[in-house]
Order: structure tokens, then C-alpha cells, then sequence
């Protein structure tokens, strides 16, 4: 497995955690800044590398006959702004990242200690989530939770446990990540990212609550469907999508 500065015994932006809340259905965007520990990517980054991902798959396909592949449609990226794992590990490769399902075999010493890794990627239906180490310590950066959720190193391997057999899909993260990040104004978070002490985290979370997710989708789903019309893709449901379900219902 590849060291961090983390491993290395460096603390990263001064022992400060970046959690991004929930906005619209940006949970792939709020998991993708979390698993980096800072605001990298937006909304618009990910649809332009989702149009480059179904630019190649158009490609790709060109004269096949299938019946369920749209070449209109995107593939890759839904109109409310929900991704496909393979926008995730495109954007994650930026950094030199790799993502691997957490059943495939190169994954094996992680099933047995996943304490010993850095970071995993959840996912079920249209919501992502990750959970991170940061500072030797691991925390659940849900973006539905409005402050990232400390976890014990024994829970740990039982909620990933939990998680696999409620269903969901699960993905290890390994690479040298980055190891400080500038703190940013809200502004140049996009206006949900926040900087939080472990301590600020912690009553927070003891605070309870979930994130609002706001009704109001129609101007992001404008401007993803600019965004992707300005790379000639048109936006829409994915093959293999088992529904939308409200990111706002609390897991089990």
C-alpha cells in the first residue's frame, strides 16, 4: 500500500477535517472533495469529465447494434447531477488515485484490516459517501450529516461490514493522497464546504440532525445540461440505475 503524509505522522491542514453538506444531489461531487480533503472538484468538473468518459464509449460502440446503449444519453452523469463510479476514479486518477471494489482480490488485505488503508467510497442507489482516516483518526464524511462522524478503529471494519450487507457497493481508495489542502472562504467551496476542528466535528454530531436537501434542483440541472450540451451530450438515467430514492432518508 502507497504511504501518506498521514501514515507518516504529518498532520494534514493543521488537524482541520473538510466535510462538504449536502447539496441538491452533489453527493458524488461532496465524496469526491472529501476523499482529497478539500474543495478540488465541482459540479461542472465532474460533468465535463463525464462527457469525455461517454465521448470515448460513443467511440467505442460506433457501429454496434445494442438495444440498450442510447448513444444521446449519457452514461455517466443523470441530469439532477448524479455520476457513475467510473466520473469518481477518473477524477480521483487526477491525484494519482486508484479505486478498487473492495471484493475484487487486489483488495484482500483490506477486508481483513481496513484500518490499515486510508480511505473507502460507499455507494447505493444515488448516494456516495466516504470515509476517511484524517490525522490517524477515522470519520464518516456523509454529506447528509452536517459534520463528519468520528469512528472507532473496531467499529470500523463492523460498519463496513454493516454497510456490504445492507447492500452497498464499497471501494477502496489507495495512492498518495494529497496532504495539505489551503483553507478556503465558503465562496470558494461552492458555499457548502467546511473547515471543522475534530472537536467542532464531534458536538456537532452529538447535536444530531441531517443535512437539508433542497426541492429547488431546477438550476443545477440547467447547468449541467448546458455544461454537457456545450461537449455534445445530453444528460439522463443511466442503464442500470435501480431507481432514484430521497438522499435525505436517514440509513439504517
Amino acid at each position: 500500500m502507497d504511504g501518506s503524509a498521514e501514515e507518516q505522522g504529518g498532520a494534514s491542514n493543521g488537524g482541520m477535517l473538510y466535510h462538504e453538506v449536502q447539496e441538491s444531489k452533489l453527493c458524488a461531487v461532496h465524496c469526491v472533495n472529501t476523499v482529497l480533503q478539500g474543495p478540488f472538484f465541482s459540479e461542472f468538473d465532474l460533468a465535463a469529465l463525464a462527457s469525455d468518459l461517454d465521448r470515448t464509449e460513443r467511440q467505442m460502440m460506433a457501429g454496434s447494434v445494442t438495444g440498450d446503449y442510447l448513444p444521446e444519453v449519457s452514461h455517466n452523469v443523470s441530469l439532477d447531477g448524479d455520476f457513475s463510479i467510473q466520473v469518481l476514479q477518473k477524477a480521483l486518477e487526477v491525484w494519482n488515485l486508484q479505486v478498487i471494489p473492495l471484493d475484487s482480490p487486489s483488495a484482500g488485505p483490506a477486508q481483513i484490516d481496513p484500518e490499515k488503508e486510508n480511505a473507502f467510497i460507499c455507494h447505493l442507489h444515488d448516494h456516495w459517501f466516504c470515509i476517511r482516516k484524517v490525522n490517524g483518526e477515522w470519520y464518516n464524511f456523509d454529506s447528509l450529516y452536517p459534520a463528519p462522524e468520528h469512528l472507532s478503529r473496531f467499529y470500523l471494519s463492523a460498519y463496513l461490514d454493516s454497510l456490504k450487507s445492507s447492500g452497498w457497493s464499497i471501494f477502496l481508495v489507495r495512492g498518495d493522497f494529497p496532504s495539505d489542502c489551503p483553507i478556503a472562504s465558503s465562496e470558494t467551496t461552492g458555499g457548502y464546504g467546511q473547515w471543522l476542528l475534530p472537536e467542532d466535528a464531534e458536538r456537532m454530531t452529538k447535536s444530531g440532525g441531517m443535512a437539508a436537501v433542497s426541492d429547488d434542483d431546477e438550476d443545477l440541472k440547467a447547468a449541467i445540461a448546458a455544461s454537457l450540451a456545450e461537449c455534445g451530450t445530453g444528460g439522463g438515467a443511466r442503464p442500470g440505475d435501480e431507481g432514484e430514492k430521497g438522499e435525505e432518508e436517514k440509513r439504517e
